[in-house]
């Protein structure tokens, strides 16, 4: 197919969505930036310009995202960036936290699949923002890592039941990246150093490294993959995840 003509980026006011928004528009692509901050996501989509646009979206509220593509032109890709995350060892989190991240990064990537999916034709593309903690567990991040692992077996299962239809399925799934999402963890002394430490490539990766992958999955270059989970962490996951909750107890000792 020729590079996807309408573009939804889920969670695009901010971090990984706003420079996959950017990229796919670079790309050709018009793109409705959807966001629960509607007025940050119309920000966006004025940086960007005619003939983008910005919508609602709450990706918990399946009558939210019912609307968001009702409403839009049929998308051609959709990009779910919504997830965010919090800290606590099991024994002491409190289970509405643990229900709050698996509602937001797991039961809302599959209301977001539920409703994309029918408004695409042969040939769309859904990818869905997984992480490196789908594969690697980190203390007190109980919540995340079930959430997200189980949004990478989401994608292949999805995968599955759409290839029969031409469309594919993936996720992208992305090491320590410095974004709002993780600006709390980056200002915990020593967790950013350790996570280098870990990294083949030595370094954290930046919105743009994890854009440009999810533009490739949406393009004609990747029109064979499906059901497929990128990791793009530097060489991250060969290594061990940050001990977050030791540089935590080591700063709260000061």
């Amino acid at each position: 197919m020729s590079n996807p003509a309408h573009a939804v980026v889920i969670g695009a006011a901010s971090g990984i969505g706003w420079a996959t928004a950017q990229t796919l528009a670079a790309d050709g692509h018009v793109v409705t930036l959807a966001d629960r901050n509607l007025d940050a996501a119309r920000q966006r989509a004025a940086e960007l310009g005619d003939p983008h646009t910005a919508a609602p979206v709450e990706v918990t509220d399946e009558a939210s995202v019912q609307h968001l593509f009702a409403t839009a032109a049929p998308p051609d890709a959709v990009i779910n960036c919504a997830g965010f995350s919090g800290f606590g060892v099991i024994a002491d989190l409190a289970v509405e936290q643990f229900r709050e991240v698996v509602d937001v990064c797991l039961t809302g990537g599959f209301i977001v699949l539920k409703h994309a999916a029918p408004r695409m034709s042969a040939g769309g593309v859904i990818v869905s923002l997984a992480s490196l903690n789908a594969r690697q567990p980190a203390i007190g991040m109980s919540a995340y890592c079930a959430a997200k692992a189980g949004l990478a077996m989401l994608t292949e299962v999805a995968a599955l039941e759409l290839g029969p239809r031409g469309i594919r399925v993936n996720a992208v799934a992305p090491g320590f990246v410095h974004t709002p999402l993780t600006e709390g963890a980056a200002l915990v002394p020593g967790v950013v150093e350790e996570y280098t430490e870990n990294t083949a490539l030595g370094r954290t990766g930046t919105p743009q490294d994890i854009a440009d992958a999810v533009a490739f999955l949406v393009s004609p270059k990747a029109s064979w993959i499906t059901g497929e989970v990128l990791d793009i962490n530097g060489g991250a996951h060969l290594k061990r995840y940050p001990d977050i909750a030791a540089h935590i107890a080591k700063l709260a000792a000061q």
